[in-house]
């Protein structure tokens, strides 16, 4: 029997643009606008002026763009970079079940090596919808036990989607990619300490996803070898990073119906920077706000019902999640983002400033949301938000939204993404840009370079 390595192999190098399903061509240009869109948002921040710094001290060079910035380095270094911008703000697309962030890593390596080989717009477009489709169905096999354990998910399942992508831009054959995964595995990595503290380490996750596909391609071409069962040895991903003994990888999942089902269609697109099993809570009590008029002054108490399995992650520790330290603490925060949202009646790129993170009347707000577990939450692939709103006077307004705003059952329009798209860009560019690169976006499969998106996406003189 093959590896499960080597079917992904077989079937990405099969793939052709004409075999993609329409909805996921649209999908997937939607996703790349998206990610540059994010990375051009990030540049004006102080992790944006590291990343590219580090970048430079790297592997300054011809090679391929900084985004936004117009600098050009090494397709690892600048897909570092990128990668690392595309999840600054916490707004990159996730993956419902497995809280994948599928597209940004894979974006970023895509269009780092695809500028430097010359590959075509089409050819991107394809890679890009395989490699994403590649990083989700690997963490189906065990959804959510990865975040148990404290690994990042993206981080991990990222890397194997860029090796399969560089791979291709590359030009290797099916055992040359085999290896190229098989390497990957042992450079996979992203541990989540960093939600201890605020720190940043968590957004270079994707950067280094990039990087690090980059090089497992470029060591297999060269000759470096890689284990064909990375998925399923003894000694393989799922054998070393699940740790419940009790439960049992679903291997299947990585190929069932590969090419038919596109697991794709799972990822929702975010309409909020914070983490996504927190978005329906938002989606809520921004309705509220709007259509019930309350205001944060009105609030006596926010009580959450929430899953069980999401409490970890976003509601405790409860005194890391009342008062972040920055604001990465701040964007997995459930109470304080709710606080935030219902305070400004809107959660967008300017969220999670220094002056909200510190303003006494959010922070007042924050300590009285409380949780508890919901016992009729749905599963992984459903994020629900309920909201009850106990006011001031003894009245009390609730609000449940069983989809998070921007999945496959509540989606964004393509419109809805055009201008988060719009106002992430302005950051950077200039309107006249800014809706240039939409038009190339929109039309990239008749382009035969990426050089003129590309040089698009760099900030001119303001």
């Amino acid at each position: 029997m093959s590896s499960y390595s080597e079917t992904l192999a077989q079937w990405f190098t099969d793939l052709r643009y004409d075999e993609l399903p329409d909805d996921v061509i649209a999908a997937t240009k939607l996703r790349v606008l998206d990610v540059i869109g994010l990375i051009l948002a990030a540049c004006p921040t102080s992790l944006g002026r590291s990343a590219r710094e580090a970048a430079l001290a790297m592997g300054g060079g011809t090679g391929s763009r900084l985004l936004g910035f117009g600098d050009r380095a090494t397709p690892m270094c600048a897909a570092l970079a990128n990668g690392t911008l595309s999840q600054a703000l916490e707004f990159d697309d996730t993956h419902n079940e497995t809280i994948v962030h599928a597209s940004s890593p894979n974006v970023a390596a895509a269009l780092a090596l695809g500028e430097a080989v010359g590959s075509s717009g089409r050819e991107t477009l394809t890679i890009i919808a395989g490699a994403i489709e590649l990083t989700v169905r690997v963490a189906l096999a065990a959804p959510g036990q990865f975040h148990k354990v404290g690994f990042h998910p993206s981080g991990i399942m990222g890397t194997f989607g860029t090796a399969y992508a560089a791979s291709r831009l590359l030009g290797l054959d099916i055992d040359r990619i085999r290896n190229a995964a098989g390497i990957a595995g042992s450079q996979a990595s992203g541990i989540l300490a960093c939600w201890e503290d605020g720190t940043q380490s968590k957004f270079l996750h994707p950067g280094w996803s990039a990087l690090s596909g980059i090089a497992a391609a470029f060591l297999a071409q060269a000759g470096c070898t890689g284990p064909a069962p990375v998925f399923e040895s003894r000694f393989g991903l799922f054998a070393s990073h699940v740790q419940d003994p009790a439960y049992k990888p679903d291997l299947q999942r990585i190929t069932a119906g590969l090419g038919e089902a596109w697991e794709s269609r799972n990822i929702s697109f975010k309409p909020y920077p914070a983490a996504h099993v927190i978005h329906a809570f938002v989606d809520a009590i921004l309705h509220l706000h709007r259509n019930a008029g309350i205001r944060a002054a009105d609030a006596e108490r926010i009580e959450c019902p929430i899953a069980e399995y999401m409490i970890p992650v976003v509601c405790e520790p409860v005194a890391e999640k009342i008062a972040p330290a920055t604001d990465s603490h701040g964007r997995v925060s459930l109470q304080y983002s709710l606080a935030e949202a219902l305070y400004h009646g809107r959660l967008g790129v300017d969220g999670y400033s220094e002056t909200s993170l510190r303003n006494p009347e959010i922070l007042a707000l924050a300590r009285r949301v409380t949780y508890r577990v919901d016992p009729s939450a749905p599963g992984r692939d459903q994020y629900k938000g309920w909201v009850i709103v106990h006011l001031k006077g003894g009245r009390t307004m609730e609000r449940v939204q069983p989809n998070n705003w921007g999945s496959a059952q509540n989606p964004m329009t393509d419109d809805d993404v055009r201008a988060k798209f719009r106002e992430n860009a302005a950051r950077m560019l200039k309107p006249g840009q800014v809706e240039a690169i939409i038009d190339r976006v929109g039309a990239i499969e008749h382009t035969r370079t990426l050089q003129p998106l590309l040089e698009l996406c760099v900030a001119r003189e303001r």
